[in-house]
């Protein structure tokens, strides 16, 4: 920042940093000034309020503007911090793992949906996340589900342990555990519910990703291949191998492949009892898939 902030107020500071975000493009310059001030000072947005007229210290204006410049190269607040809000639940990031996005939570929604609907959110459910990143779906919904089970995949080991360290911050150490494999290459049958995040971005459409998520996010998290339905195409028959009889499969999907996604489910012998369930902004997010009774 061009005028240093030691000196000022908690609020004018705020101010400041807010005006300096938005000069420079930002996107929510005031909320990502809130949380960058109350990261560096230990203060919550009850405590920024109380504590408005205090005045910043030196070695809190270092720190301040040391997240304001990791903001404008547009490092996404939630990697400044180094954890991001699922759920209701608090999870750690690392570099190996997406910063979890409020558009995943409807894969979470439409599996409680549907387990709520059938009677069956009690019962000792087998839940598989494949692709878990940071563990995000799969302790959300373990959180829901106190009887549930659940495994979550990713082939990269980086990704797990950020997994296992959320499992366990969370008390969910005994009912999760993780495992290095491409997919669902590593699992065994039979899973009540399978749920997955996976890459769906077409590969030409990177470069022009908000620089937020082109540049901080892991490219085999994004990277869906010359169609963005790679992915889909290698997890629906593992599915299909790993699902109970009238299990479902759960995915979240692009903003135009719910479709696409839709018909490759049918291929592989899944049927669709539920339309596509959307995200806060309309758009189908979250295709579901069922397989037959057997």
């Amino acid at each position: 920042m061009s005028a240093p902030l030691a000196g000022l107020s908690v609020e004018a500071a705020r101010r400041a940093l807010a005006a300096h975000f938005k000069a420079h493009d930002i996107d929510s310059p005031d909320l990502d000034a809130r949380l960058l001030i109350g990261a560096a000072l230990g203060l919550d947005h009850t405590g920024l309020a109380i504590q408005a007229s205090r005045i910043i210290a030196g070695h809190e204006a270092e720190i301040i503007a040391s997240h304001a410049a990791r903001r404008v190269a547009h490092e996404p607040v939630a990697r400044i911090l180094g954890h991001k809000e699922f759920w209701g639940l608090d999870f750690e990031l690392s570099d190996a793992t997406l910063v979890p996005r409020p558009d995943t939570e409807t894969v979470v929604e439409a599996a409680l949906d549907i387990l709520r609907r059938e009677s069956r959110a009690g019962l000792s459910l087998r839940i598989a996340d494949i692709g878990t990143g940071s563990g995000a779906i799969l302790l959300a919904l373990l959180s829901e589900l106190p009887a549930a089970t659940g495994i979550g995949t990713d082939i990269n080991p980086a990704a797990l342990d950020t997994a296992k360290t959320n499992a366990t911050r969370l008390g969910f150490a005994d009912r999760a555990s993780f495992v290095a494999c491409d997919y669902a290459g590593g699992l065994s049958g039979p899973f009540d519910l399978i749920v997955s995040n996976p890459p769906y971005i077409r590969s030409a459409d990177i470069a022009a990703l908000d620089p937020d998520v082109r540049d901080h996010d892991p490219a085999l998290a994004l990277d869906g291949g010359a169609d963005g339905l790679n992915a889909y195409r290698a997890i629906m028959p593992q599915a299909v191998g790993l699902l109970a009889s009238e299990g479902l499969l759960i995915v979240e999907v692009g903003h135009d492949q719910s479709a696409d996604v839709s018909a490759l489910m049918r291929m592989a012998g899944l049927t669709l009892p539920h339309p596509p369930k959307a995200d806060l902004a309309g758009i189908h997010r979250a295709v579901i898939g069922r397989k037959k009774a057997v």
